[in-house]
């Protein structure tokens, strides 16, 4: 796992209260999940590795959220529009805008935010009622291969810049990154979502 820092107990406890809340906001991570991966597929057509990969993630990532959706109707868990978090627009705020350097950022920004879901559902499955729990821990299985997946296509990336420095360049931008990522999980946070950070009063 490329994370800094584990989520804060905070988050969890909050998780644990609000699951409704959680069941829609992780409904709603999972579309995203999809249309990220269908827009680095727009963004990069003549890479076709990267193509054949990421359409069959944004596949199972459609899956994923039609077994949410079939979840929350069995726990009469309406869905509802809720306002972005900010945490993965605060991320790609750090992400290059110039290329060949942005496929690797969005790449790894993947990866970390894969990461993160895998860790948050590992850390709170094991306080939500059944069947939430059983669900949470069979999909952390999911999101670690999903974070694989997203580092092996930016080692791809780097390389075919630069063979020789290409695995040091993804390191170093994983090391900034993740660094970004640790304090948007930590930091005090008035709303409450799937990558929120903690949790305060509003």
């Amino acid at each position: 796992m490329i994370l800094k820092v584990a989520t804060p107990e905070a988050w969890v406890n909050a998780a644990v209260v609000r699951w409704q809340d959680l069941l829609r906001d992780h409904a709603n991570c999972e579309k995203k999940a999809a249309s990220t991966a269908l827009a680095l597929l727009f963004a990069y057509p003549d890479d076709r590795r990267l193509a054949q990969r990421l359409a069959r993630l944004a596949r199972e990532e459609l899956r994923h959220f039609e077994q949410v959706d079939k979840l929350m109707q069995q726990l009469g868990v309406e869905p509802t529009r809720l306002s972005p978090a900010r945490y993965a627009g605060e991320l790609r705020k750090h992400l290059a805008t110039h290329e060949p350097a942005r496929k690797l950022d969005l790449l790894v920004a993947g990866a970390l935010i894969e990461s993160r879901s895998c860790e948050r559902f590992e850390r709170v499955a094991p306080h939500l009622p059944e069947p939430i729990g059983s669900f949470y821990s069979d999909l952390a299985v999911s999101e670690r291969r999903h974070e694989g997946l997203y580092l092996e296509l930016a080692l791809d990336a780097a390389l075919a810049v630069d063979a020789v420095h290409g695995e040091a360049q993804l390191a170093a931008r994983v090391e900034a990154l993740s660094q970004v990522e640790a304090e948007l999980v930590t930091r005090p946070d008035a709303q409450f979502r799937f990558h929120s950070g903690t949790p305060v009063a509003a």
